[in-house]
């Protein structure tokens, strides 16, 4: 993406698609509005499942599903809004006729937080993000295998996220 300016970064190791939710849930509780999150990773590594726990320590009850035909979902009922798109589908030039930085500018739309699944096929970035990769741990064998997140940030944030730390520690939803 681009060279990182990052205030830190974070390597989280997690067990499970509940950890992976609650990593959401814990980012939801915390991030505020104009915030980016650029999710990349394989097919089924849990982008939507960390997208669905963002949603829900936002305080969003709508069911939260991918974007992937729609392109761009909005959910506008929790604490901030969250705008969630899936450019699964697109190339890096097509990815321009959705105009996403609408969502990260804030500028026809309330300001809240633009999580982006497949975000490496965008034509450009933010200024400011954070990037979340998640890699499937690929020394277990079953469907409920491990995940690792990096999480970087890039660009100039002023987020506490120092509660990642300890992420292993905190209880589940």
């Amino acid at each position: 993406m681009s060279d990182l300016n990052s205030c830190h970064s974070y390597k989280l190791s997690l067990a499970n698609s509940q950890q992976t939710k609650n990593l959401g849930f814990s980012l939801g509780q915390s991030l505020q509005a104009n915030t980016v999150i650029l999710l990349q990773g394989n097919l089924g590594v849990g982008k939507t499942t960390l997208v669905q726990g963002l949603g829900l320590g936002l305080g969003i009850t709508e069911a939260i599903a991918s974007p992937t035909f729609t392109l761009v979902n909005e959910y506008t009922k929790g604490r901030i809004p969250l705008y969630h798109l899936d450019l699964y589908r697109l190339t890096s030039q097509q990815t321009k006729s959705i105009y996403p930085e609408i969502y990260w500018e804030g500028a026809e739309v309330e300001p809240g937080i633009t999580a982006i699944e497949w975000s490496e096929r965008l034509s450009f970035f933010p200024d400011n993000y954070l990037e979340i990769n998640l890699l499937f741990d690929n020394s277990a064998s079953d469907y409920e295998r491990g995940r690792t997140v990096i999480i970087k940030m890039y660009g100039e944030y002023d987020l506490d996220l120092s509660f990642l730390d300890n992420f292993a520690e905190i209880d589940g939803l």
